[in-house]
């Protein structure tokens, strides 16, 4: 059964071309990120910005849902981006436009995340994922940010507390309804 691809803005970060290459069968996971900022434009100005001078390149997904439920596409599925640590070489990376705890991300006091996502955002994810198992024959698992990057940070308001570093794409997302009509199987959190 073929799916109609959803429509997807290709603009690609200016660094794409230094991202390492690899092949599709490679991925066999997905993981779903919220941006933890408040719109597209800085999503965009983060995922510009170059954290690895040695190699010129930064931290981004591969497609980004804003609230609208429009689709782009930051980096193609066959370059290995830069958006879980431990995981990249096998996943590719879908950001969700949520404010999520910006921009306090480290204050213990700010750690809920209240903006829901909208209707159209998961319309949008589902479409989204729905062509990705099309295309990426090996495709088979989903997790959350949150699930595969565990370690808690120091707390910027107090050293001696910690917060987790990653809640995202966190207790708002609706893992039941995106389980049960994506067909990917949710891989474990991490211990």
């Amino acid at each position: 059964m073929s799916t109609v691809p959803p429509a997807i803005r290709i603009d690609h970060l200016p660094y794409v071309g230094r991202l390492r290459n690899r092949d599709l069968a490679d991925i066999d996971l997905v993981v779903i990120h919220c941006t933890e900022l408040p719109d597209m434009a800085m999503a965009r100005e983060y995922g510009e910005r170059v954290l690895y001078p040695d190699a010129g390149t930064g931290a981004a997904g591969h497609w980004y849902v804003d609230r609208d439920g429009s689709l782009c596409e930051y980096v193609p599925a066959d370059r290995m981006a830069h958006h879980v640590r431990g995981w990249n070489p096998r996943s590719v990376g879908i950001e969700l436009v949520n404010t999520g705890r910006y921009p306090h991300w480290y204050d213990s006091a700010h750690q809920a995340m209240t903006e829901p996502y909208t209707a159209a955002q998961i319309d949008a994810l589902l479409a989204l994922l729905a062509h990705l198992r099309a295309t990426l024959p090996g495709l088979r698992l989903i997790a959350g940010h949150e699930d595969l990057d565990t370690e808690r940070v120091a707390a910027s308001d107090d050293p001696a507390r910690s917060v987790a570093r990653k809640v995202d794409p966190g207790p708002l997302f609706p893992w039941a309804r995106v389980l049960a009509a994506c067909g990917l199987e949710r891989l474990p959190p991490a211990d």
